[in-house]
């Protein structure tokens, strides 16, 4: 008689979610040689590159940090969430945002600079002449939008309805306080391709701020106060 054995083959939403993890990986190397190719092409590694206390190295290096936890709330949402359109949501604000995280890592590099801030360092002092309410000469430890580490625990912990409505809520408030420095950096970042990015980051997550808010209204729920 052959005793049953454990199934050990993963389930399917488990085999998605490390296939999506090497697509992730693919879509952040492809980005960042793009950025790379891009950059070396317009500056030549020369006189035109940014210094370090540049508005686009500031702006590079704290949005590629906006961007990076919102892949991790949108990848989060990608895989625990049960509503439909929530998934397909958070699959292209992933999406868009590893690519867009890969290119300014590929400008970074070509600077010669570092993909990630100083962590001594305050966020957002490239912005010292913006007028936006987050503002300040200094610097700030938390960059607008950005969730806590506590709040990031309590969305782990919690499960669906509460979840989707929590990501919602958290990802509504991360894409209107990254819109401050993508509105500075178009205004006013040196390089072209720079403000090109920054330009096309205000107008997508402009959308999909007003998308959040209806989607959150369905649902019978409210933004986070600020």
């Amino acid at each position: 008689m052959t005793s049953s054995q454990p199934s050990t083959a993963p389930t399917t939403r488990g085999r998605s979610t490390l296939v999506y993890a090497a697509a992730a990986l693919v879509v952040l190397l492809v980005g960042a040689a793009a950025g790379m190719l891009i950059t070396l092409a317009a500056t030549g590694g020369g006189e035109d590159t940014p210094g370090a206390d540049s508005i686009d190295v500031g702006f590079a290096q704290d949005m590629r940090v906006h961007h990076l936890q919102a892949i991790t709330l949108a990848g989060m949402a990608r895989d625990r969430s049960d509503d439909t359109e929530v998934r397909q949501l958070a699959f292209d604000i992933e999406s868009t945002q590893l690519d867009q995280s890969g290119q300014l890592s590929g400008w970074l590099t070509a600077w010669g600079q570092p993909t990630l801030p100083p962590t001594d360092q305050p966020h957002m002092r490239w912005m010292a002449g913006a007028t936006h309410s987050h503002s300040s000469p200094s610097g700030l430890d938390l960059m607008p939008g950005m969730a806590t580490s506590e709040e990031l625990m309590k969305l782990r912990a919690l499960k669906d309805p509460e979840f989707t409505v929590y990501f919602l809520q958290l990802m509504l408030r991360h894409h209107e306080g990254g819109l401050e420095m993508a509105s500075y950096a178009a205004d006013h970042a040196r390089v072209p391709y720079v403000r090109n990015l920054a330009s096309k980051i205000q107008q997508g997550q402009s959308a999909e701020v007003t998308l959040l808010t209806s989607m959150l209204a369905s649902r019978g729920a409210q933004p986070l106060p600020e």
